[in-house]
């Protein structure tokens, strides 16, 4: 017993009706060998995929982020550097932290910490190895940001956080671990909201 005989409903369904409606096949004089029906279903396919391109559009983003996860840095100087950084443009934040790569410039940190010569600072560090990371992340931030279409984007949060420690020599040694988030919006948002 065959299919089409074990359902007489068969009959009725979508594709019993296309095996009926092909035409059989016709020779051009191209040599080429098609169906008329073949022939009007590419026309409607690549028109339907003219439509669905232009349907889908790209929603502009305000805000740009990039996180930091379990970075090697300690919490402490992560806490000090994001307040440094905060409120600054991107480029900005970078040539000052290449200035305190070169020792040019201390960040201002609170603590029984030595006095460094600077504006409006008391106490400060050279952080090379955190301002190394926090560089990395910055220039990540830039890429996000352009990638997103901002115009003049400045730092609006800066929020370290204490990651999982990771135990070194069999639990000797507690590793630093901090997650890093540092987010930029366009200078025009900003101004609607307060400081």
């Amino acid at each position: 017993m065959t299919e089409k005989n074990y359902n007489p409903q068969q009959k009725d369904s979508k594709t019993m009706q296309k095996q009926q409606n092909v035409s059989p096949k016709v020779e051009q004089p191209t040599g080429k060998i098609e169906t008329k029906k073949q022939d009007e279903k590419k026309e409607t396919k690549v028109e339907d995929k003219k439509t669905e391109k232009k349907q889908v559009q790209k929603v502009k983003k305000t805000e740009a982020v990039v996180n930091g996860i379990s970075v090697p840095i300690s919490t402490k100087d992560s806490v000090a550097i994001c307040k440094f950084i905060r409120g600054k443009s991107i480029d900005r934040a970078i040539i000052d932290l290449e200035q305190v790569l070169n020792f040019k410039r201390a960040i201002p940190i609170m603590g029984n910490i030595p006095h460094r010569k600077g504006k409006g600072m008391m106490s400060g560090r050279y952080m090379t190895k955190p301002v190394e990371h926090f560089i990395s992340m910055l220039k990540d931030l830039k890429a996000n940001s352009n990638v997103n279409g901002l115009d003049q984007p400045i730092i609006v949060e800066a929020v370290p956080n204490r990651a999982s420690r990771p135990y070194g020599r069999f639990g000797a040694v507690k590793r630093k671990r901090t997650h890093v988030m540092i987010k930029a919006v366009e200078k025009n948002k900003l101004k609607g909201k307060k400081k």
